[in-house]
Parts: C-alpha cells; sequence; structure tokens
C-alpha cells in the first residue's frame, strides 16, 4: 500500500429541511388552524480515529464527503427526518487544519475519537410558530439552514515512542527488523527507506513500545537534498530520539562525528523543540570494527561530540546489544508516562 501522509478533501455537511406551510383540513373543524412541523436537521460531518488505518491514501481517489440533508416538515405538525451524520474514519495522529482560514481544526490521537468537521444545517420552522392572537392563519414558514462546507488539510504524524534518526544506511530498517515485528526494506544502497515505517517492540505481554523509522537525512535536507525532510513531522510526537550512527561508513574518508551534527543541523532548522528531544546514541556496526579498534573509535566519537547522553554499542544485523538498548528504552518511557499521568492527575485537580 503506498503510504500518504498529506491530503486535502471537501467536507459538505447536510442542508436542513425547509418548514412546512400547512392547515389543518378536517371535518367539523372549520378552522382548524396551522399545523405546519419544522425541517429536519442536516447532518454533521465527523473526522474519527481508527487503529487499523496507517495511511491518508483512501484520499487521494475519494476528495468530496457529504452530510445527509433534512427532511421538509410535514402537515400535523410532523418534523421532518433528521439527515445522518457522515463519519469518515482516518489514522490515530491526524491533524486537521481548516485550508482557507489555515486554522488548526483539532487532532486525532485515540481510536473511536471524533471530530466536528462540518456542522449540519438547521432545519428550518413551520408555520405553526407563526400564529398569534392577531394572525391565526400566518402563511409564513422559513427555510433550512445551509450545512457547512469547508476545505480541511489532512496531515499525518504518526503515533510512536521512539523515532529512529541516522544518515542513509545507517541501519535504521535492519535495527526496526531485529527488534520489533515491522519488515521494512533493507539493501545495501541509501535510501532504502522511502516513507515512515512503524514496529511495535514487545518487552513483555503488557509491556511494548512503538518505534518509528523514517527516510534517512542527508546535509541539506532542510534545502529539498535527497529526500528532504518532510518526514520528520513524524518524530514531532515521540518521547525520545534515538540517533544511529554508522561506525564502519564505506567510504574511508567518512566522519561519523561529521553526520551526527549534519542531523543535528537539519533538526534545528526543521524545529528547535525537537531538537531539544530527549536523544539516544546507537554506535551501530560495531562488528565490522575489529576488537581493539571498538574502544578507542567510540571514545574519538564521544569527544568530538562532547556527547554527555546516553550511549550504546550495537550490531542490528546480528542484535548484538540491541536488547539492553530496548529493555532500557522501555524503562525510561515507563518514567516518563508515569510522569505525565502524575501531571495530567495534578492538572485535573485544579479547580
Amino acid at each position: 500500500m503506498k503510504f500518504v501522509d498529506e491530503a486535502t478533501i471537501r467536507v459538505e455537511a447536510g442542508n436542513g429541511g425547509n418548514g412546512a406551510l400547512s392547515f389543518r383540513r378536517e371535518k367539523f373543524i372549520p378552522r382548524g388552524g396551522p399545523d405546519g412541523g419544522d425541517g429536519g436537521d442536516g447532518g454533521s460531518v465527523y473526522l474519527v480515529g481508527r487503529e487499523g488505518l496507517n495511511t491518508l491514501v483512501d484520499f487521494r481517489h475519494t476528495r468530496v464527503f457529504r452530510g445527509e440533508s433534512g427532511a421538509k416538515g410535514g402537515g400535523s405538525n410532523c418534523t421532518g427526518k433528521s439527515g445522518k451524520d457522515l463519519s469518515i474514519p482516518v489514522p490515530l495522529g491526524t491533524r486537521v487544519t481548516d485550508a482557507e482560514a489555515e486554522e488548526l481544526i483539532g487532532e486525532i490521537t485515540r481510536d473511536g475519537e471524533s471530530l466536528l468537521v462540518a456542522h449540519g444545517g438547521k432545519g428550518g420552522l413551520g408555520n405553526t410558530h407563526f400564529k398569534s392572537s392577531t394572525n391565526r392563519s400566518p402563511r409564513r414558514m422559513t427555510p433550512g439552514k445551509p450545512g457547512e462546507r469547508r476545505e480541511l488539510a489532512l496531515e499525518l504524524q504518526v503515533l510512536a515512542d521512539v523515532g529512529l534518526l541516522g544518515l542513509p544506511n545507517a541501519g535504521k530498517s535492519t535495527f526496526l527488523r531485529a527488534v520489533s515485528d515491522a519488515r521494512p526494506k533493507v539493501a545495501d544502497y541509501p535510501f532504502t527507506t522511502l516513507h515512515p515505517h512503524l514496529g511495535v517492540v514487545r518487552i513483555e505481554e503488557s509491556r511494548s513500545f512503538v518505534v518509528a523509522d523514517i527516510p534517512g537525512l542527508i546535509e541539506g535536507a532542510a534545502e529539498g537534498a535527497g529526500l528532504g525532510h518532510q518526514f520528520l513531522r513524524h518524530l514531532s510526537r515521540t518521547n525520545i530520539l534515538l540517533h544511529l550512527v554508522d561506525m564502519a561508513p564505506l567510504e574511508p574518508d567518512a566522519d561519523p562525528a561529521s553526520g551526527v551534527k549534519a542531523i543535528e543541523s537539519e533538526l534545528k532548522k526543521f524545529s528547535p523543540a525537537l531538537a531539544k528531544r530527549e536523544r539516544w546514541l546507537a554506535l551501530n556496526k560495531m562488528d565490522l570494527l575489529p576488537e581493539e579498534e571498538r574502544e578507542r573509535q567510540t571514545k574519538r566519537l564521544l569527544n568530538k561530540l562532547k556527547w554527555k547522553g546516553p550511549v550504546y554499542k550495537i550490531s542490528a544485523i546480528n542484535r548484538e546489544g540491541c536488547r539492553e538498548l530496548v529493555m532500557d528504552l522501555m524503562r525510561r518511557l515507563e518514567q516518563l508516562r508515569k510522569k505525565t499521568e502524575k501531571t495530567t492527575h495534578v492538572r485535573k485537580r485544579q479547580p
């Protein structure tokens, strides 16, 4: 299935039904009076989160969505039938923006969560509402209100706990295959990952977290080099960034520290907030270095970067060091979750 993370659609809520102009016509009741009912309300349009979806590709084929209009009111004070609401399923992590006003309408992050994007029109009033002591036979009714119409810009930001960073061919896809149930493409050439992949890392039955792998970045991505930095938005919801570094690059003159600094620069250009996110280093392909070189190369890299954060030496191809890394990630994520739950609980208690 093609991965699509942006789409533009048009939503049109149903129109309200017109009110009725009617009078009682019954035997032996010569002056029955007005009995026109109200029109039914138009159906609204909602976006609803669905856990099984992971792309906006369906919106490339269907771009216009309409709610059902309300029915016209009837005699005998009968109200017209209201139009059915329209629910449109979208992936979790979808941001919804009014394309014309350029205003954020909302975000959908939970399964079953619904977001009203177009309100149905109100039904018109029947002539019953206009009778009075001076107007016993009103010939007035009101038409139904039109439903809301909007152009919506949808943007998918995948929901993950850990986001993978790294230059092309750093081994991100191999690492994802090693620790999760995901099966992204792996090859010995750059840019094998062309769109984000998600993988679930299961520590135990009730302990797991989600990892997101995005296409590799190169220097100048902010200006459109390589695949650009369009996929960095998918890391905006992550709690931890795991930066994979190729410790045995194919080019003999390549410097791993320069690659790390290049990606740090691209992060800052894209989002200063994302650049400040908690970041761990995973020094990959250590199995390709001679035993006596591993420690020396590691110290050289960390000194150049003046790195103070967590560091792990791994080999994703044979899973060396991966178990220790994912266990520590799980423990850290659990700490962050408890901290978030505690903060949320305190806010709820405040008046």
